[in-house]
């Protein structure tokens, strides 16, 4: 089978999104060469494509950029030589590797197909509270009550960290916890001002800690300004809520994981998948 054809069959298998134009697509070499393999990793960095090379595969399907800008143009467009990625450029034609990027149309799903393998490998699937519609952007769980302290061990465990950031009391026992979007400003919603009100993305989640007993968040990116000085005051307070910010990558890449299950179910036997674990990004002092 053509590495075009295996494309084919994954923009099959997601939502058609008409007239997309986005960042989805081929972002190096020749689709048009049988497929030796497949790679499932969040991002193409260096290990990933020795790995790749290492198992007798050219094709690397990934969800985050290959080139270190954010539209995530096929190739360098900085005004200025970029040995890095002259370096990963090389490597990826020597060895005839076709990275295939897909993150818009993993995400159309509902529930999103990242999001989806968050939940099956965090273990969350029974705790998913599907009717709840109140936290935008994100998905609630009614887990078994444990401490902060032991969820965080739980998802160090669980995604492979070095180590984690976390607000909270570690000895406080919450049960009621959101996976949420990222927390930077117009990322998600609209922001709507008037006079005497503000409302964004952030001051919802907020609404959802305040109102609707949701006590810890798990974000992706974040800033620091708003929700979480509300959750480091709230504990001050004496509240049990908690964030624990694992880190973008980190925490999506168990969609990647999930990413090798539907791929295997929609390509031909002969044709091995592997899923590439990308480690920590993060390394701690």
């Amino acid at each position: 089978m053509l590495i075009r054809e295996v494309i084919e069959r994954i923009e099959a298998y997601h939502p058609h999104l008409e007239g997309y134009v986005g960042c989805d697509g081929v972002k190096s070499g020749n689709p048009d060469v049988e497929c030796t393999g497949v790679v499932a990793a969040i991002v193409p960095t260096m290990e990933v494509i020795e790995k790749c090379i290492e198992l007798g595969c050219n094709f690397l399907y990934v969800h985050e950029p290959s080139y270190y800008m954010t539209p995530d143009y096929p190739e360098w467009r900085g005004d200025f030589a970029n040995e890095v990625y002259e370096t990963k450029r090389a490597l990826l034609e020597e060895h005839g590797i076709v990275i295939y990027r897909d993150h818009d149309h993993a995400h159309a799903h509902q529930p999103d197909s990242i999001f989806t393998g968050v939940i099956k490998y965090l273990g969350w699937e029974e705790y998913y509270e599907k009717d709840n519609k109140s936290v935008p952007f994100g998905y609630s769980f009614h887990i078994p009550p444990t401490t902060v302290g032991e969820l965080g061990e739980k998802l160090i465990r669980d995604v492979g960290l070095n180590g984690m950031r976390y607000i909270g009391n570690p000895t406080d026992v919450i049960e009621r916890v959101a996976i949420v979007g990222h927390l930077f400003p117009n990322g998600f919603g609209e922001t709507i001002e008037t006079e005497t009100t503000f409302t964004d993305y952030s001051t919802e989640l907020i609404r959802c800690m305040e109102v609707g007993g949701i006590q810890a968040i798990i974000p992706g990116e974040v800033i620091e300004w708003n929700i979480l000085s509300y959750i480091r005051d709230a504990v001050s307070q004496g509240k049990p809520m908690a964030c624990f910010n694992m880190g973008h990558f980190s925490f999506e890449q168990l969609g990647l994981r999930f990413a090798k299950d539907w791929l295997e179910e929609i390509l031909p036997q002969d044709i091995s998948v592997h899923y590439v674990d990308t480690g920590d990004i993060w390394n701690f002092m």
